[in-house]
């Protein structure tokens, strides 16, 4: 795996692409925060929304100066493998309509990002289970219960679909050959189908948090997602 990392990053056209796309979508995320924090009516909730913008806008920076360093422009995507219009086309998340209503650096560098990214989503994780014990005290628990359900089947299609858009890419830009692409495009659907099946759900974590079992596991299957993306992410930065 880390040998598939170091052709992806080598090549200025993959990083065009992953890079780029993750920049995009990072920035958008700061956008939408800034907005769903002007339009939360909660003074607390929002001021956390609103820092959650400020650490996506900055994650979407580190990744465009990632490119620029190395001299290159975002690649352009589909929406089909542009992780936020996926969801949104699955109803997760508000319409951006309804937002806009008024109301080549070295390794170590890029690892430090990468650091600095993964750490900021586990604050993100962190607030948002505060967030949870505090609408379960209000009464809300069923209803959070069905939400995160639904959320996380939403998401581990999205990002089934945007992972086998990549591979296909990815493949195209260096050539890959057929048993190579189809290895991952199989490893890919055997993740999808363990976290639709186990994974959301696993009671690997309930932590110190006094949830119910279904919410508890739900939230620390999120939980498990960030770190694996943070070793994931730092694996890729050598």
């Amino acid at each position: 795996m880390r040998s598939l990392f170091e052709e992806v990053r080598a090549d200025d056209d993959a990083s065009r692409l992953l890079a780029g796309t993750t920049s995009r979508n990072e920035l958008q995320g700061g956008w939408e925060n800034e907005r769903i924090a002007a339009l939360t009516s909660d003074p607390i909730l929002a001021a956390k929304i609103l820092r959650h913008g400020d650490d996506e806008n900055k994650h979407g920076r580190l990744f465009a100066v990632f490119l620029r360093r190395r001299g290159l422009m975002a690649a352009d995507i589909s929406d089909h493998a542009d992780y936020c219009v996926l969801l949104q086309w699955r109803g997760i998340g508000l319409s951006h309509a309804r937002l806009r209503e008024d109301l080549p650096p070295s390794d170590p560098e890029l690892k430090r990002g990468l650091a600095i990214v993964a750490d900021d989503e586990v604050n993100h994780l962190s607030y948002c289970h505060e967030e949870l014990l505090r609408f379960r005290e209000q009464g809300h628990g069923e209803l959070i219960e069905r939400t995160l359900k639904r959320h996380a089947m939403a998401e581990i299609r999205a990002t089934r679909d945007v992972s086998l858009a990549f591979v296909e890419a990815i493949a195209g830009i260096r050539h890959w050959p057929a048993w190579k692409r189809s290895l991952l495009s199989l490893g890919t659907h055997a993740i999808y189908a363990y976290e639709r099946l186990i994974g959301w759900r696993l009671p690997s974590a309930r932590m110190h948090w006094d949830l119910p079992r279904p919410l508890a596991d739900q939230v620390a299957s999120s939980s498990a997602r960030i770190q694996a993306q943070h070793s994931a992410s730092l694996d890729l930065a050598g």
